[in-house]
C-alpha cells in the first residue's frame, strides 16, 4: 500500500509538494472500514493521487459506527433530504442510524475545511459518500439518482464531490 492510512490526517505520496488537497473515502485507499469490514484495492486510484495531498476519511466511522456494521440505506430520499429532515438512514431491520450518519458527515466537513479541501473523491452508491447514485432504501440492490449524507453536506458547503469512477474517467481524459 502506498498510503499509510490515518483517518483525517493529511497524507502525501512520494516527496513531491502537493498541488491540491483532496479528501478521499478511506475505503478507496484500502482502509478496512466498509460496513462489511473490507476495503478496496484500487492501485490505479492510489497512483492517480500522486502529487496530491490526501485526507482519508470514513464518515460512518467518524460518526461512531463500528466496523463491521449492518448495511444501511436511505429511506424517503437522498442525503439532501436527510439534511432537510425529510429522509432517514436505516438498516434492513429498521434501526435508525440517521444521527450517526449526520455526525460523521459533520466531522468529515470539519476535516475538509480544516485542511483546505476543495474536492472530495467519494465511494459512489454509499449512503454516506454516494455522489451520483445510492441504493433506494428497499435493500434490493436497486440504485437511484441521489447523493449520500456526507456528499450532500460537502457539496452544500462548496466542496466538489466526485465519484471514484468519474475521477478515473476524468483522469483518462486529463480533465483533473
Amino acid at each position: 500500500m502506498i498510503f499509510k492510512q490515518r483517518q483525517g490526517k493529511k497524507l502525501r505520496k512520494g516527496n513531491s509538494p502537493p498541488s491540491t488537497t483532496v479528501l478521499v473515502s478511506a475505503c478507496l485507499l484500502g482502509e478496512k472500514c466498509r460496513y462489511n469490514g473490507k476495503g478496496y484495492t484500487l492501485p490505479d486510484l492510489v497512483e492517480s493521487l500522486s502529487g496530491y495531498s490526501v485526507v482519508p476519511a470514513c464518515p460512518e466511522v467518524l460518526g461512531g459506527l463500528p466496523v463491521p456494521r449492518p448495511p444501511c440505506e436511505l429511506r424517503g430520499g437522498d442525503g439532501e433530504l436527510v439534511w432537510a429532515d425529510q429522509a432517514s438512514v436505516y438498516t434492513k431491520e429498521g434501526r435508525d442510524f440517521t444521527t450517526a450518519f449526520r455526525a460523521g458527515a459533520s466531522k468529515t466537513l470539519e476535516l475538509a475545511q480544516k485542511n483546505g479541501v476543495k474536492m472530495a473523491i467519494l465511494k459512489d452508491h454509499s449512503p454516506s459518500c454516494g455522489c451520483n447514485r445510492i441504493y433506494d432504501g428497499t435493500f434490493s440492490r436497486r440504485l437511484v439518482a441521489g447523493r449520500g449524507v456526507t456528499a450532500a453536506l460537502l457539496k452544500k458547503h462548496g466542496i466538489e464531490v466526485i465519484a471514484e469512477t468519474d475521477w478515473a474517467a476524468q483522469r483518462r481524459g486529463n480533465d483533473v
